[in-house]
């Protein structure tokens, strides 16, 4: 009977330890950083940026219209 229980216990520690290295090993998804200027022209183009105004907002029958293949044939 103890060896049915240790072969049980070595068998239920080595599967609770492969599930617990799989989610806590992964290492690989990073977080994104946003890239700051690092010159004055930087700077100033970032600002010049924040004045302008805003696009306008454009129709979807008109994007789609401009992104049409028969359009784009054309040229």
């Amino acid at each position: 009977m103890s060896i049915v229980d240790d072969l049980v216990k070595g068998v239920v520690d080595g599967v609770l330890k492969e599930i617990l290295k799989k989610t806590t090993g992964r290492t690989t998804a990073r977080t994104r950083r946003r890239t700051r200027p690092r010159t004055a022209t930087g700077t100033i183009s970032a600002i010049e940026k924040l004045l302008r105004p805003p696009k306008k907002q454009t129709s979807r029958k008109r994007t789609n219209r401009t992104r049409s293949k028969v359009k784009r044939r054309r040229y």
